[in-house]
């Protein structure tokens, strides 16, 4: 009996063993499939007088073949993989807003401004002007199309947010579902293998959304934690996660967060982005709340300082039929002002926003905090820097005061006078730039309208003997400073300015006149050829040449009659129009190279982001092939195994069937 029983059990464990392989095959392909083993273990041998005699073999357990610290390590290694790449797929996307080539921004900006080379060289050019207007129309268009584009990368992200909620939470109860059934089967006393497969590869999907942390319970079941701390799994209860607008500045921040909600509980908490670790959720939101959002201020900072610029200077020239030039785009309102909804002052409490020099205007928002009714602290968005403010002591000669800070970043921001003022512990959010693009509109589209003359006009006195010389005159003021007539001689009527000029050494000037409503103009300094004689009234004239003593030069309208048609035939205004091109703009770059920055910015933050999905890609590819080379199925090596078992299998058999015959050879001798 005792070999009719050794060749059962080896027969029964052999068995398990093929099925063991044969499972193993059979789930080759599946993911998160750990291989499995069986585990032999001899049975207690029988004492005889001549030793211990072997009764045979059991199978001791199934084991998965599995490494926690690998899994654990692939599964982390994948979050961050899957957050760095999805953000990389969308900053490509927004790279190609900021592409370059003939369609796009830049070349409309640059064909605009050159356009209007051929105004300068043919100011009654009809042709030229349309043109040059409809360069502008066509930057407008452009514009706006940008703008729409990132609104819609922004729609695509926050759909894809939302549909990543609604799978986070659907692992999340699925994973509390398994924790259950392995609560139960360790009862048993043998681990459930399959089970904790199904809940390992279950996490492992969970990561590629959000980054998670495990920790193991007595009873088999794993607690799973998102943002350090948070428990999203609790043994065979799950929590859940939503995206939502900050509590402190709502929906008018243009920022989204993840919110936390315990099971059975109304409170949702919101989570810090910084500790989400790895996952699509956090990269899409890094994108969403820094990257789109730069997009958007870059794109909002270029067209505000074109329509801020180019408006102002052709309101100061005067068009073909000699009427003061108009806005060439319609006036864009600055973006919103967001009270924080912890600020205890009425609704009615908020700022109001202006631009103050759009050659210094930042591509961020900011957040204005009051420790106190007039001292608190300016943050930058953008690169977070922090700006202290003083507001007790008038400016000037305090530079720290609100509007000194603002003012240096090309901006006014003035908040409402009491009794509705901030208070201490205020807070607001200030995105003056966003959704600029969107509202970039050309006016001007007979070519008439364009202010291609000076609004101010220079007369040489016909008796001048030295060699003075006119280079470039420009109105940077009001260009109704002079009223007809003017030019008349002498003396000058209410409405001119004569400069009147010594040789010297040294050169001098002596400028004296009425400008509009008679107010007196009286100014004197030293004359150097090629330098600009600037006007606290509004204008700028820049002469060549050595004067003779009373040589004068008269400022006045060119509308006067004594000027005649001149207005028609001038483009002084037209090369300052032009000029805008070389002008700094946007963090030293001029206003011709500024789409270049921002593409730069763009791109340079691409790849980055390109080489932190590369490189996080590869340390996920190479952990997941050190974890399956444990836990993965070598087929080869499942076939030896069928063989080996195999044979012990037929082996057990024989072995049954020789003790069978034993026995029946035993029985019969017996029964004689």
């Amino acid at each position: 009996m005792s070999l009719l029983n050794v060749g059962a059990r080896a027969l029964l464990a052999n068995q398990a063993a093929l099925q063991t392989a044969g499972h193993n095959i059979a789930n080759v392909s599946t993911p998160g499939y750990s291989r499995q083993t069986v585990v032999l273990q001899t049975v207690q041998g029988q004492f005889t007088g001549g030793g211990y005699i072997g009764k045979g073999v059991d199978v001791q357990t199934i084991q998965r073949n599995h490494s926690e610290l690998l899994t654990r390590q692939s599964t982390a290694a994948s979050a961050v993989d899957a957050g760095d790449t999805v953000r990389m797929d969308r900053l490509r996307q927004l790279q190609e807003v900021f592409s370059g080539g003939t369609s796009g921004i830049g070349a409309s900006i640059n064909d605009m401004m050159n356009a209007l080379s051929d105004v300068v060289s043919a100011p009654t050019d009809l042709t030229a002007r349309s043109v040059a207007l409809t360069r502008m129309d066509e930057t407008a268009a452009r514009m706006r199309d940008a703008s729409q584009r990132l609104d819609e990368i922004g729609y695509t992200v926050a759909e894809q947010l939302k549909g990543s909620m609604l799978t986070v939470n659907s692992l999340a109860k699925n994973i509390a579902g398994v924790n259950e059934q392995i609560a139960r089967a360790k009862g048993n006393g043998q681990p459930a293998n399959d089970l904790l497969d199904q809940r390992d590869q279950l996490i492992r999907e969970l990561n590629q959304h959000i980054q998670t942390s495990q920790v193991a319970a007595d009873d088999g079941s794993v607690s799973v934690f998102v943002a350090g701390s948070q428990p999203l799994v609790l043994g065979s209860k799950a929590a859940e996660l939503s995206i939502g607008d900050p509590a402190d500045f709502g929906a008018g921040s243009g920022q989204k967060v993840l919110y936390f909600q315990q099971p059975g509980s109304a409170t949702k908490v919101e989570l810090n982005e910084s500790m989400l670790g790895g996952g699509q959720v956090a990269g899409l939101l890094r994108f969403q709340n820094n990257d789109l959002a730069e997009g958007r201020n870059l794109l909002g900072r270029m067209v505000i300082a074109i329509s801020e610029s180019m408006n102002t200077q052709n309101t100061l020239g005067l068009t073909l039929d000699g009427k003061p030039g108009q806005n060439l785009f319609a006036p864009i309102s600055l973006g919103n002002v967001v009270r924080s909804s912890f600020n205890t002052t009425p609704d009615t409490t908020t700022m109001a926003l202006a631009v103050t020099n759009p050659a210094a205007l930042q591509a961020s928002s900011y957040t204005i905090s009051f420790a106190t009714a007039d001292t608190g602290s300016i943050t930058r968005q953008s690169d977070g820097k922090v700006f202290s403010f003083d507001n007790s002591t008038p400016s000037p000669p305090n530079t720290t005061t609100m509007a000194a800070v603002f003012s240096a970043q090309g901006l006014s921001v003035v908040p409402t006078a009491p009794p509705n003022a901030p208070v201490a512990g205020d807070q607001f959010m200030i995105n003056p730039l966003q959704g600029a693009a969107a509202k970039l509109k050309a006016l001007q589209y007979s070519p008439v309208d364009l202010a291609a003359a000076n609004g101010i006009n220079a007369s040489m006195d016909t008796a001048n003997a030295g060699r003075l010389q006119l280079v470039a005159l420009k109105a940077v003021g009001d260009p109704g400073s002079f009223d007809p007539p003017a030019f008349a001689s002498p003396p000058a009527p209410a409405g001119g300015v004569t400069l009147t000029f010594a040789a010297g050494p040294p050169m001098t000037y002596n400028a004296t006149g009425m400008t509009k409503s008679g107010v007196s103009v009286a100014q004197a300094g030293d004359y150097v050829p090629g330098q600009a004689i600037t006007f606290p009234q509004g204008w700028s004239v820049t002469l060549q040449g050595a004067p003779a003593s009373g040589d004068k030069v008269t400022l006045g309208n060119p509308r006067a009659p004594q000027a005649g048609d001149w207005y028609q035939r001038d483009a002084g205004n037209a090369s300052a129009l032009m000029g805008l091109r070389d002008v700094p703009m946007f963090d030293g770059s001029t206003l011709s190279d500024g789409f270049a920055s921002a593409m730069a910015q763009i791109g340079t933050r691409t790849q980055s982001a390109q080489f932190a999905a590369e490189l996080s890609s590869a340390i996920a590819t190479n952990l997941e092939r050190d974890r399956t080379a444990v836990s993965g199925v070598n087929l080869d090596e499942e076939a030896a195994r069928l063989i080996q078992y195999q044979q012990a299998y037929q082996a057990s058999a024989k072995m049954i069937q020789i003790a069978q015959n034993i026995f029946d050879t035993l029985i019969q001798g017996l029964g004689r």
